[in-house]
């Protein structure tokens, strides 16, 4: 048996120097591997088979051969994967530098910043989402926002929910923060820059309530805003103002405060009110005619009027007497001021005080049905607490039904004058006897 069959039956596998390598030449070679062309003539003993040559002398060949093969299975390997953007790994040449881990993980452990609100955003004014603010066109760069006291010109356009425009009015003119206009106003003109446009809507209890404004606006009508704001100057100085300015600016306060007054907005009204008063009242350092002064006497009474009108209907019955009687200190016969101040102490269970002051009224103005309705009212309020306190005197003093009858034809004060004259006559009888002893000795 020759050298290569004894390899075979010894490893149960073909060696590694026979078939083994055989077995490793490429596909391209395998035939010359396997089937050669000739055949040869039987080695000498010893000799290794002629394959084993072959494959020794042709090592580099195969190796080469073996070479190509490894990178054309290379280049058909990246061939098959997919695109470099769809794999997760970074490229080579972005090498990870140390601690790169540690980073990502402080960068996931830190808070991440609330994104600044776009401009088209909402602002939630009052929290509630009743009241809000879109900026349609923003103001220009270093412009600043009004501040409460401010005269603010404002164009606003008034539309209903439906988009139907109720509204216009190129130059409002109002004071910020003294309530001259609605609170959806007064409230977002001051979070608005000089020159900025900006789109508000606002629930019914921010714009005319319950009541509505008629003709245009419905009760209970949330409202659109398209408010651009034109100027913002501080507000006049009370001191320099002429007397026809005073009286143009107490004016406009008292038509505001009526104005929420017919909305039913008492706290609103009554601050309107205030705000005429102490603008016919404070100090001038103007002088004034005795025309413009009469002006602003009449204005001021009748503000002091509504202001208790207000005040009453608030229960606020001290703060309602105190203007009533301020009023009277003007004019005695104001009628309106002698009727609230008669309702004033009625509503304070004051009737013996109240009932005088209403008959003057009633007779300032006898057909007046209010007072005469108000008067009969109080007169029988009245009466029915003067029977509760007798009833009540009575209770404390005792059951009445056990005090002696009155003997009918007798006085209540004949008794006492029986008494009144016997005690007279023992005083006179006495006096006498003390004469007589006196003279005797």
């Amino acid at each position: 048996m020759g050298v290569g069959a004894g390899r075979v039956s010894q490893s149960g596998a073909p060696s590694p120097g026979g078939a083994g390598r055989a077995n490793s030449c490429p596909p391209s070679s395998m035939a010359s591997c396997a089937e050669p062309s000739e055949p040869s003539a039987p080695l000498p003993a010893g000799v290794p088979p002629l394959e084993d040559f072959e494959v020794l002398d042709g090592v580099e060949d195969a190796e080469g051969e073996e070479e190509e093969e490894e990178e054309e299975e290379e280049e058909d390997d990246l061939s098959e994967l997919p695109p470099l953007e769809d794999m997760g790994q970074p490229p080579a040449e972005e090498a990870e530098q140390p601690g790169a881990l540690a980073r990502e993980f402080l960068a996931a452990m830190e808070p991440e910043p609330a994104p600044a609100p776009a401009p088209e955003e909402w602002l939630d004014i009052l929290g509630n989402g009743l009241l809000r603010k879109k900026t349609l066109v923003p103001g220009p760069p270093g412009s600043s926002r009004p501040v409460k006291g401010q005269v603010v010109t404002v164009h606003l356009q008034t539309s209903l929910e439906n988009g139907t425009r109720v509204q216009e009015e190129p130059e409002l003119v109002f004071t910020l923060g003294d309530c001259d206009v609605i609170q959806a106003l007064d409230l977002s003109v001051p979070l608005m820059d000089v020159g900025e446009t900006a789109m508000v809507t606002a629930d019914s209890k921010y714009c005319y309530g319950p009541q509505g404004r008629s003709p245009y606006i419905p009760p209970h009508a949330a409202l659109c805003l398209e408010v651009t704001l034109k100027t913002a100057v501080d507000g006049p100085d009370l001191e320099m103002l002429t007397g026809q300015e005073r009286v143009a600016l107490a004016n406009r306060k008292r038509e505001c405060g009526n104005a929420h007054y017919q909305r039913a907005d008492f706290v609103l009204a009554a601050n309107s009110y205030d705000l005429a008063i102490k603008a016919i009242t404070s100090s001038a350092k103007v002088d004034m005619t005795f025309e413009e002064e009469a002006q602003l006497l009449q204005l001021k009474v009748k503000c002091l009027n509504n202001l208790a009108a207000s005040r009453l209907k608030l229960d606020h019955y001290r703060a309602a007497l105190r203007s009533c009687s301020l009023v009277l200190e003007h004019q005695p016969d104001n009628i309106k001021a002698l009727f609230r101040k008669g309702k004033v102490l009625a509503q304070q269970g004051e009737y013996s005080e109240a009932i005088p002051i209403l008959r003057a009224a009633l007779k300032l103005e006898p057909s007046n049905k209010t007072i005469h309705a108000e008067l009969s009212k109080l007169v029988k309020k009245h009466a029915a607490q003067r029977s509760t306190e007798t009833a009540l005197y009575r209770k404390m003093l005792g059951n009445p039904s056990r005090l002696p009858a009155k003997c009918p034809g007798k006085g209540a004060w004949s008794i006492p004058w029986k008494w009144l004259f016997g005690a007279t006559a023992v005083a006179l009888g006495g006096v006498a006897l003390s004469v007589v002893i006196a003279a005797r000795n």
